[in-house]
């Protein structure tokens, strides 16, 4: 094949992302299927790739702005390393795809340095790889060697020992990370147990070998298990180098995907707590070394990564709502994600205990703030969180039904315009194997009512028509500040107006919040109702939901109402009558 460049410049870490994107693709269901600790749950290599294919298309896009800019030159390395970078640290999933993003960061950090050439030699790259293993490190709060941190570190270590241009020191880093990813089944007694090496440490093998590939034109020898044991499960001294890779052994960080980085030794916990959060956050520095400590007494698996303004925290909690009230103290937290990981499967890691099995039903649901968030979690339901203006991809829907790890998922998308991404997203789900019942909801309180009646004791198909049922049953409204002039069903409205919208059309036009919140309300009881939810945006005052409660009761004799707090949703209030 031939020979690839031998320097880093732009061109070069645009096709080191494409062949990393392949390379994890490929690996992808291998490195999933080795998640022994602490919860088995089987998305280390799912994390991995999607956040690869985040940092990717961050460097395209810088790519294709130089190219609507200035024509057929390249954007520079500098341009190139902070996309990449970037897209990983917005797009990062799980504990394997949060450090990675520090350590693509940390090469950054290195490669963009103001007066650097627009390419990097041998030493550049060498000095890359050392200052990324030393940045990721300094995310975790509780390392532990065995893990991708040791598999980094061990990289950093054999490239600072070559001598020539990027393809040695990338070889060098490829087999030192190699021979490290072997050793560290010996270094974490969850990981002898199970016979395997670590997971995040065989994604960053994965992905050195992708960058190998870039400076040679061919790839290294795919990763196989030896003898006739099944390559996941080969013993240390038979995985070869590079083998086949790990579990994710909550190695790094207790709970959550198995050995991604390091946190206390994992294998000492039988039970952790229930759910994992992950947000991006907009904060100064010190706030964020104060949101460290208040986090690390929450719970474990503690991962902030990023800087400049905006991180990435990924958490495991018992207590969702005070991790996401943590972040809304420390600054904006967005992007948030809350996976409940289920009774009696997180840090579910003794002396040879199995992978947990598969629950044979869940919820999946898309949520518009993290105060549903919160409570649908709270229910047993995975959730996914849908930001005003980022709606979430099918791609993360996808992976919400994998943490799921169910036979049977019910989806409930809660917003009409989710309806063809939830809609992919389940064929793709259902090719893996998944049943997928998706419940065309419009609203998250439509989602409430859904949930509400969901038991799974019943029949799928039961359970589903149930579902759905009280799905439909829920009119559903929303009262929000319209941002320009324009044209309604309702008249023509001024920006700041405030809008009453039922059934996903503008019914009222306003100006105070509370009157036009009663006049949606009303005409929505009109034609009878026995509940009213309210869900109450973060910047709608609590004497909204307590007039339109005293409403309730003065013209609607038994008709009971439910208030809860939505957080940043979009809306400044939900409404749904049942």
């Amino acid at each position: 094949m031939p020979q690839g460049p031998q320097t880093l410049d732009a061109l070069a870490v645009r096709t080191w992302c494409g062949l990393a994107l392949e390379a994890l693709g490929r690996a992808r269901e291998e490195i999933d299927a080795i998640n022994v600790y602490p919860v088995a749950d089987g998305d280390t290599g799912t994390n991995l790739y999607l956040t690869v294919e985040s940092a990717a298309a961050a460097v395209e896009a810088v790519f294709a702005g130089h190219a609507m800019a200035d024509g057929p030159r390249p954007p520079s390395l500098a341009d190139a390393v902070r996309a990449m970078a970037h897209g990983a640290l917005i797009g990062a999933r799980g504990n394997s795809g949060t450090i990675l993003a520090q350590l693509l960061r940390g090469m950054a950090q290195v490669l963009a340095e103001e007066g650097e050439p627009p390419h990097a030699d041998g030493p550049g790259l060498c000095l890359a790889l050392s200052r990324a293993a030393e940045s990721a490190r300094r995310a975790v709060a509780h390392p532990v060697e065995g893990t991708v941190l040791s598999v980094a570190s061990a990289a950093a270590e054999a490239a600072s020992g070559a001598a020539g241009d990027c393809a040695a020191v990338a070889r060098a880093a490829h087999e030192g990370a190699r021979t490290a990813l072997a050793a560290t089944t010996g270094q974490l007694a969850v990981l002898e147990r199970a016979g395997v090496v670590d997971a995040g440490g065989r994604g960053l093998v994965t992905l050195l070998g992708a960058l190998l590939q870039t400076f040679t034109g061919e790839a290294p020898a795919p990763a196989t298990g030896g003898g006739a044991r099944h390559p996941y499960t080969s013993a240390a001294a038979e995985v070869p180098a590079g083998a086949c890779g790990p579990a994710e052994p909550g190695g790094p960080h207790g709970p959550g995907e198995a050995g991604s980085g390091g946190c206390a030794e994992e294998d000492a916990a039988e039970t952790g707590p229930a759910f994992e959060v992950i947000y991006l956050l907009e904060a100064s520095d010190t706030a964020v070394d104060r949101l460290r400590e208040r986090l690390d007494g929450l719970g474990d698996s503690l991962v902030v990564v990023g800087g400049d303004g905006l991180w990435n925290v990924h958490v495991h909690v018992d207590d969702a709502g005070a991790a996401v009230e943590a972040g809304v103290e420390a600054g904006r937290p967005h992007r948030i994600r809350i996976t409940h990981f289920g009774l009696g499967d997180v840090h579910a890691g003794g002396a040879g205990r199995p992978p947990r099995e598969r629950a044979q039903r869940a919820v999946v649901a898309v949520v518009p703030g993290e105060g549903l968030a919160g409570l649908c979690a709270e229910a047993g339901a995975t959730t996914v969180l849908a930001r005003p203006g980022e709606p979430p991809a099918s791609g993360e829907i996808v992976q919400a039904v994998r943490r799921a790890h169910a036979h049977e998922v019910v989806l409930l998308p809660n917003d009409a315009e989710l309806r063809h991404t939830a809609a992919a997203a389940a064929e793709q789900a259902r090719a893996e194997g998944v049943r997928v019942a998706l419940i065309p909801t419009r609203s998250a309180v439509q989602g409430i009512a859904a949930l509400a009646v969901h038991e799974p004791e019943r029949r799928f198909d039961e359970d589903v028509v149930a579902m759905t049922s009280a799905a439909g049953a829920t009119r559903y409204a929303e009262v929000a500040l319209a941002e320009r002039q324009s044209w309604t069903m309702a008249g023509i409205c001024q920006a700041g107006d405030v809008l009453g919208l039922i059934d996903g059309d503008v019914a009222v036009i306003g100006t105070d919040l509370t009157t036009t919140a009663e006049t949606v309300l009303d005409r929505m009881l009109a034609a009878g109702g026995e509940m009213v939810t309210l869900v109450l945006g973060d910047e709608t005052p609590d004497a909204v939901a307590a007039r339109l409660e005293a409403r309730v009761r003065e013209a609607y004799l038994a008709v009971d109402t439910v208030v809860y707090r939505g957080g940043r949703q979009g809306s400044l209030l939900l409404i749904g009558v049942e």
